[in-house]
């Protein structure tokens, strides 16, 4: 181990045990009987698993019916040392205080009254076997019941458990039911799901067993920890899973910290083979200072959890007041995943603030589990894991750690497929793209750096959408909503640069309109663009590298260390982005049209368009709603002309006129066609939905995508019915 961490988990512990917080004793563990280990609460990993429900009756030591029990574990009944009942159940108000026969051990047992027990659960009646269950151990405590062990730390039943000593538990569990039945005993058996505990190392069903053991006092630790939170100094994001620490650090338990592995940091603790005194020290005594005799240091090790619960300062010199300590300590974020909430999470705030006197870190950012497309979690059994190297092999890793950014949204875990890790790879194949033909305009007009500010309309457009962009994305990134801040990115990136932008500023840049200042438009183009490469840095650290390097305008050595755009409201033109909605609006209305008519993309239409407030603004810039609407001829009407698609945006009407009505009796016909598939579909996945079945049998993740692809068919029926009465309107129908 290393030798400066090693000091600080003496020293910790020795700290812990001097004030009372650390202390060994007697109590139930969870034990690992293939591993031959203590295992704390949070190394056992619970699975939902079908069993058994069995009713067995104890009868009266003097004879009568006497109380029939219900128990997941027949095997333990052999070490029962009595039956409770909850006090305020009347059904056995006259039992408390009897003495019952434990059935295959003929031993007597006392019936005692306790509210641990739910009244809800089997008969209302359970069997207490103080050593292998910790609610019974609490249970006999309270009563003055004694502990007999009937299953050793090897899985194996002991002595005491009479004449199945030496079985197996599980083969134990059977012998014991069919000794039961075929004394008479066994009154029912039912199936039943519960959870049931495994070793998070190897996976062998847990035992719970009475141990002596080393333990860490929690409460006091845990108080402080709680105040932490519910004060806000620190923060743990998403809020929702506050109330998940909140509920644990409540109903904590005490901590088994001592180990029976081999590898770990060695406990402090040293014993006196002659006298049986025992020393808690941060350096081994030499001999007993009681009588002189040799010592023996402890053999256990501390549970993992431990030494690292103290990671935030032993890891910057601490017990020692250094100046990394000074600096570093308490650190700004920790980000990491809900599964070491409490494993590593919790226990560092509680030993930061016993330690330290503060929390180690301001906020946790809890991230999502990494899933596949079902929503079930990955495995190699199952076949369904994604190797995060093969992946970035073939999509890129800049594409790969965009899509998992995009999914990442807070408080859900990411559902993960190629299919989408190829959608982030598209996503940069388009920037690359956008990049080129960015660098060819710029070339192609020359220096821009001392040009005029811009009076062009989708310039001071597309200039204040960057602003604005850039300011929610630093708030995204500030709130770590990364999802939010990649989803903006990308919709900007693609739909308004991309696909608006570019588009508009070509004919300019290509000198194909007159009077346009393309110096001006390339410099906004420049300006843009090196915005939209830094912003997108810290998804994209590689591609975004790249193309900084290859402008001509850079501010730095590297992205890495450029300037991050800022955005604020009042940097915002809130009336260049109205005019630029008109003109989309407009384009896309045509371009609505166009589908629905089943126009060929590479054919020209006319149109017709009634407006009176946006008329001018429209006719300044027909040339470009006529380049990308694809417009053969465009004017202005006072009235609608017959026989012609319509098209509305706000107070804008757009007319396309029809001449070929075989076009549109092709469009109905096919319309139909699809409408007649597309309810094929909603009923059979509408009766999926509703089968019962179905509901509760199926993952939550297949029925959320079921929902969904049934919600987006029935949005695609009523697009096309609305589609077909517009046609059908046009014939005069």
């Amino acid at each position: 181990m290393d030798e400066g961490l090693s000091r600080a988990v003496k020293e910790a512990f020795v700290r812990l045990y001097r004030k009372g917080l650390i202390y060994k004793g007697r109590y139930i563990i969870n034990w690992c009987p293939r591993c031959h280990t203590a295992l704390s609460d949070l190394e056992v990993s619970f699975e939902e698993k079908k069993g058994g429900l069995w009713y067995i009756r104890y009868p009266g030591w003097s004879g009568g019916e006497g109380i029939v029990v219900a128990t997941t574990r027949p095997e333990t009944m052999l070490g029962d040392t009595a039956v409770a009942v909850n006090p305020k159940d009347e059904r056995f108000a006259g039992m408390v205080g009897e003495t019952l026969r434990l059935p295959l051990m003929d031993r007597p047992i006392p019936v005692v009254a306790d509210p641990m027990v739910d009244r809800e659960f089997g008969t209302g009646a359970v069997k207490i076997t103080p050593a292998h269950d910790v609610n019974d151990f609490e249970v006999a405590k309270r009563h003055g019941l004694p502990s007999v062990r009937v299953i050793d730390l090897s899985g194996k039943m002991t002595a005491d458990a009479g004449p199945f000593a030496g079985m197996d538990r599980f083969a134990c569990r059977e012998a014991v039911v069919a000794k039961l039945s075929e004394e008479g005993l066994l009154v029912r058996e039912d199936p039943y799901l519960h959870n049931i505990g495994h070793c998070y190392r190897c996976q062998t069903v847990v035992e719970p067993a009475e141990s002596m053991q080393w333990f860490v006092k929690t409460k006091p630790l845990a108080e402080p920890a709680i105040e932490a939170v519910r004060k806000g100094e620190t923060r743990i994001i998403p809020v929702q899973w506050e109330k998940t620490y909140f509920e644990w650090m409540e109903n904590i338990r005490d901590w088994c910290i001592s180990r029976q592995i081999w590898w770990g940091h060695r406990i402090p603790v040293w014993y006196c083979d002659h006298c049986g005194k025992m020393y808690v020290s941060r350096e081994g005594p030499k001999t007993c200072q009681e009588c002189g005799g040799s010592l023996r240091q402890e053999t256990d090790v501390l549970d993992t959890w431990f030494s690292s619960g103290l990671w935030p300062f032993s890891t910057l010199g601490w017990p020692d007041k250094t100046d990394d300590l000074d600096a570093f300590y308490p650190t700004s974020v920790l980000i990491t995943g809900f599964d070491i909430l409490f494993f590593w999470v919790a226990r560092m705030i509680m030993m930061g603030l016993h330690f330290m006197n503060d929390v180690p870190f301001r906020d946790v950012y809890i991230h999502a589990l990494v899933r596949d497309a079902e929503g079930k979690k990955m495995s190699k059994s199952k076949g369904n894991v994604i190797d995060p190297l093969l992946v970035m092999d073939q999509y890129g890793t800049d594409a790969f750690r965009f899509t998992l950014a995009m999914l990442a949204a807070q408080g859900r875990d990411v559902l993960l497929s190629e299919e989408r890790i190829e959608g982030g790879r598209n996503f940069v194949n388009k920037i690359w793209n956008a990049s080129r033909l960015t660098f060819a305009l710029l070339e192609n007009i020359g220096p821009v750096e001392g040009a005029e500010q811009s009076s062009f309309l989708p310039d001071k457009w597309i200039r204040s959408r960057c602003r604005k962009v850039a300011r929610e994305v630093a708030d995204a990134i500030d709130t770590y909503r990364y999802s939010d801040a990649a989803h903006q990115l990308y919709n900007f990136i693609w739909h308004e640069f991309c696909d608006w932008y570019l588009e508009l500023i070509k004919p300019v840049l290509y000198g194909k309109v007159s009077g346009a200042d393309r110096a001006a438009t390339g410099r906004v183009l420049q300006e843009t663009f090196r915005d939209i490469v830094t912003l997108l840095h810290p998804f994209m650290p590689f591609v975004t590298e790249e193309l900084y390097q290859r402008m001509s305008d850079k501010k730095s050595a590297s992205v890495m260390i450029a300037p991050f755009p800022e955005g604020n409201d009042s940097e915002a033109d809130e009336r260049s982005e109205g005019e630029m909605d008109v003109i989309f609006g407009v384009i896309d209305a045509i371009r609505n049209i166009r589908g629905e008519m089943a126009v060929a993309p590479n054919q020209r239409v006319d149109v017709l368009i009634r407006a009176e407030r946006e008329r001018a603004l429209i006719e300044e810039y027909a040339y470009f709603i006529k380049e990308l609407a694809k417009i053969e001829k465009m004017a202005f009407t006072e009235t609608k002309p017959e026989r012609s698609a319509i098209g509305i945006y706000k107070d804008v009407e757009i007319f396309v006129p029809i001449t070929d009505t075989e076009v549109i009796h092709r469009e109905l016909a096919r319309i139909e066609k699809e409408l007649t598939k597309i309810q094929g579909e909603v009923t059979r996945i509408g009766k999926k939905l509703q089968n019962r079945d179905f509901r509760e049998k199926a993952p939550e993740e297949v029925i959320r995508k079921e929902e969904a692809a049934h919600g987006e068919l029935l949005s695609r029926q009523e697009k096309l019915i609305g589609n077909r009465t517009r046609l059908e309107g046009i014939l005069g129908r």
